[in-house]
């Protein structure tokens, strides 16, 4: 039976080759996707999510905008990375055909776990704002989550200060109660994601299927690959988010790590870090599984037959 999963989201280069992935695979049924803040505004993010499905035929699957900013604190976008439109590119022709949900992404989410008649996987690869938003407000749902795959953190060092990542910088005190929610959580961070770079060799095979969304496809990751050489010096860009759906597919692909993890909610210069306790030294209860390696040449396979299978 597939896995039936929704995704949160905030589009994002990698994040829209999580839809990708996450709409073409036969092992996963995607019933819903919810938008927030984080590489972009939500209204950005949530037009990306729309304009991503429409092009690649994802019709059925409802888009709901969430959360417009963090629990606590400002709000903090990456268009240094993503760009202005966060999909920044390729050129998207007129209007997504696509709608928006008009209920919200807390009531979608509510919505379709209690519709579903099991229990469902929450696959959030942004900010978990709208996660620790619907478990703060209905706890009575945590019997309808299965497990939180989510893609965030680091067991190093940071890529938005140097001990943070992007996702849990940007609403760490929703990180710190998603992680404590007493649920199932595997976290795919850096460490394990920067093992997956688009190089060009990876791009050439997505450009030789020679359909319009693998068109689409390359000049997102071409976009995507300057600014990660102009920001971060990387010869070639890391597909984040993507992990987490291949790791539903295929959890043979990765091998996992299960360590104590906790948010750094106060500290001058560690906010935001996601401490991974791989050894016990804390003495806390190991209850997170964390990705620490993983297979990219099958990931890629896998990323590389979603768009093959979506162009038609």
């Amino acid at each position: 039976m597939p896995v039936p999963v929704i995704l949160d989201c905030d589009p994002g280069h990698d994040d829209a080759f999580n839809i990708l992935l996450a709409a073409a695979h036969p092992s996963v049924q995607l019933l819903a996707i919810t938008t927030v803040a984080g590489n972009q505004t939500v209204e950005k993010t949530t037009l990306n999510a729309r304009r991503v499905c429409s092009v690649a035929g994802i019709r059925g699957v409802p888009i709901a905008a969430g959360r417009d900013r963090p629990l606590h604190g400002p709000r903090r976008i990456a268009e240094n990375i993503h760009g202005d439109s966060g999909l920044d590119g390729p050129g998207f022709a007129g209007e997504p055909d696509v709608p928006q949900d008009p209920r919200g992404a807390l009531a979608l989410l509510r919505d379709t776990l209690l519709a579903h008649p099991t229990p469902v996987t929450l696959v959030p690869t942004g900010p978990l704002t709208n996660i620790a938003a619907l478990l703060l407000a209905h706890p009575e749902l945590a019997a309808r989550i299965e497990r939180i795959v989510l893609m965030g953190g680091s067991t190093g060092r940071g890529n938005t200060t140097p001990a943070a990542e992007f996702n849990v910088l940007c609403d760490p005190e929703a990180a710190d109660i998603v992680l404590r929610s007493g649920l199932p959580v595997t976290m795919f961070g850096l460490n394990v994601t920067h093992q997956v770079r688009a190089t060009p060799d990876v791009v050439a095979r997505i450009a030789a299927l020679g359909t319009p969304l693998s068109g689409l496809c390359v000049d997102l990751l071409t976009y995507f690959a300057s600014t990660y050489r102009e920001v971060y010096g990387f010869d070639a860009p890391p597909l984040h988010d993507p992990l987490t759906v291949a790791h539903l597919i295929d959890p043979s692909l990765f091998r996992l790590a299960r360590a104590a993890v906790t948010v750094e909610l106060n500290g001058t210069y560690t906010r935001g870090a996601t401490v991974v306790d791989l050894h016990g030294v804390t003495g806390l209860p190991a209850e997170t599984d964390v990705g620490m390696q993983v297979d990219a040449d099958g990931f890629w396979q896998l990323i590389v037959d979603a768009v093959r299978t979506l162009g038609g």
